[in-house]
């Protein structure tokens, strides 16, 4: 038998490592299950690491669903379906874990457990999603959830990437703007003052003596600048810059009210579309849990399942979790007590993917003006601090 390192956590709520014995990993899980744990991850022992590649786009994938249903619908056995969707594939990634899961059910595999081979490409809610339609018999329908999800992921990551571009695009030209005027007009201006022999102001003096520095010293520059990229990814990824960062996501101006709605969306379009597929709702929160990028909703979100495990209606955990608006804890309660929860998630899935929409349109009106002001400040206090001196030295003559 093969031993497994695995993560878990137990009924208080705390992480632990363990090394089982089982004939395999659905039989390591099941152990582990029948003896209270939560399982976080399961690992063979001395295995080797997943296959390395780029992370596929919720884009592609949705294509790649949609296009899987439609051949499957024609008729065609899912080997011939993945030999055909891998030859049509423009992502080399994502053509090439077809591949491997082609060959792996080729060998009479299952397609879940051939996806689980490239982690990487193959997210847990499209193995998870693949599995229950296998056991179920409907294997197209579970696709045709998966395109819908996709989809709307896809649309939602889209919305606000978009929201951020003007941004970044306008403080990239500031900068531009600034570097340009502190290498080539600068130094102009520093040489006439000095055949002026003038006193110049400190604002003056000071961005002379920082064009000089970046016309002489510009590696030392790019050095700080490095340094600290550097020293901001390596905080985020320790234990307390990693909540640092979670807290400023969420309780930040204007993208903390982002960043909650489009948890929320994320949160109840995942779950609404793990459950209308059979899958259990401590495995459905699981993966719901890892799917959030922000560690603050992830941990809440893996302490709601504990507390579900223990007896606990989902909806009482995230009202207590005090991050998600209201709204979101109402419906589950509703779903509850109706006992479809899987559709009322997906209504409220639509309904904070509306206000995500919303925020973004709202963020985006918010910042243009603020970046202009900054535009204008910046590029502004180096034009008054060039022309301050001239405008002091026509002064002089005018009372000389």
């Amino acid at each position: 038998m093969a031993q497994y390192i695995c993560k878990v956590m137990d009924q208080n709520g705390k992480s632990k490592s363990l090394t089982v014995e089982a004939a395999g990993e659905d039989k390591a899980r099941e152990k582990l299950k029948s003896e209270g744990y939560m399982i976080q991850d399961v690992k063979e022992k001395g295995a080797k690491g997943a296959k390395k590649g780029k992370k596929v786009k919720d884009k592609d994938l949705a294509v790649f669903c949609k296009q899987f249903v439609s051949v499957l619908n024609a008729g065609v056995t899912v080997i011939t379906a993945l030999d055909m969707m891998a030859e049509q594939m423009d992502n080399k990634t994502l053509q090439q874990g077809l591949r491997d899961a082609q060959a792996y059910v080729q060998k009479g595999g299952t397609l879940a457990d051939a996806f689980k081979l490239n982690p990487k490409i193959f997210p847990p809610i499209l193995v998870n999603m693949t599995a229950a339609g296998e056991m179920s018999g409907n294997l197209e329908t579970a696709f045709e959830r998966l395109t819908t999800h996709f989809e709307k992921n896809n649309k939602l990551k889209s919305k606000i990437k978009g929201a951020m571009t003007y941004p970044i695009i306008i403080l990239i030209v500031v900068l531009a703007v600034v570097v340009v005027l502190l290498c080539t007009v600068i130094p102009q201006f520093a040489d006439m003052f000095a055949d002026m022999g003038a006193e110049l102001p400190a604002a003056t003096q000071m961005l002379v003596n920082l064009s000089q520095f970046m016309i002489h010293k510009w590696y030392i520059v790019i050095l700080i600048v490095v340094a600290i990229i550097a020293a901001f990814k390596l905080f985020g990824k320790t234990e307390v810059g990693s909540t640092v960062y979670a807290n400023i996501a969420i309780k930040a101006p204007l993208f903390g009210n982002l960043t909650i709605k489009s948890a929320a969306a994320s949160f109840s379009r995942t779950l609404s579309t793990l459950m209308a597929s059979g899958i259990p709702l401590l495995d459905a929160i699981e993966q719901v849990a890892k799917m959030q990028n922000n560690k603050i909703i992830r941990e809440g979100l893996m302490d709601a399942k504990v507390q579900v495990a223990k007896g606990l209606p989902l909806s009482k955990p995230i009202r207590d979790m005090e991050l998600f608006p209201p709204m979101l804890p109402q419906m589950i309660k509703i779903g509850e007590e109706t006992g479809n929860i899987e559709d009322m998630m997906d209504k409220v899935a639509d309904y904070y993917e509306m206000e995500v929409e919303n925020a973004t349109d709202a963020l985006t009106a918010a910042m243009e003006p603020m970046v202009i002001v900054l535009m204008a400040v910046v590029v502004g206090g180096i034009v008054i601090a060039i022309y301050s001196p001239m405008l002091g030295m026509y002064d002089a003559i005018d009372n000389y």
